[in-house]
């Protein structure tokens, strides 16, 4: 005779394995340190100061 077997639990198990991989996934994407996360700021802070020296500024106005 067959086993019987619990169909939800298995659902559940498939489900929570499905959580578990888009978790591992959000933390590869999403998972930077504060530090990082202020260097990163720092850096994108200085480049639009750069490009802002750089810019020329001219007496006629843009139309």
């Amino acid at each position: 005779m067959a086993k019987v077997v619990n169909l939800n639990r298995f659902r559940k198990q498939k489900e929570r394995q499905a959580a578990e991989e888009q978790a591992a996934a959000n933390r590869v994407r999403f998972g930077r340190t504060k530090e990082q996360k202020r260097r990163d700021a720092a850096e994108a802070d200085e480049a639009r100061r750069r490009l802002d020296r750089l810019r020329r500024e001219t007496d006629e106005p843009e139309t």
